[in-house]
């Protein structure tokens, strides 16, 4: 048997990096960041580097770090995608009707939040 042991890694993206990216490459699409799920130790990273970065949206903090979006879908749909905060790409998406109710969206979005966390304890 041959061990092999490197003295290297690959880079990682800072998440300051992969935020302003995620961020500005959904934009790009027609969508709209809504609300961040994050970690503390992710938020205060993302404050020091950059400290208005959160100022427009809502932060809740989590042990997930992820990025809720959100456009206009067809036929007067609302379209909503949860993307993890990650190298690794990863997203949940969901449309919801025009007549749903706001508690009916809620409850989706937090299924959505649960799924994720699955995911994440996972990988």
């Amino acid at each position: 048997m041959i061990l092999v042991s490197f003295d290297w890694a690959f880079p990682i993206m800072k998440k300051v990096d992969l935020f302003k990216e995620l961020t500005t490459t959904y934009s790009k699409h027609g969508w709209q960041l809504k609300t961040a799920l994050m970690q503390p130790q992710t938020r205060a990273e993302l404050v020091a580097d950059d400290a208005t970065i959160l100022e427009s949206i809502i932060v809740e903090e989590a042990n997930v770090d992820a990025l809720w979006f959100s456009r206009p879908s067809h036929n007067d749909r609302e379209a909503w995608e949860l993307r993890l905060l990650a190298e690794t790409q990863y997203a949940l998406f969901e449309t919801f009707e025009p007549d749903e109710t706001e508690e009916l969206r809620n409850d989706a979005r937090l299924e959505m939040e649960a799924r994720l966390r699955e995911y994440v304890s996972r990988v």
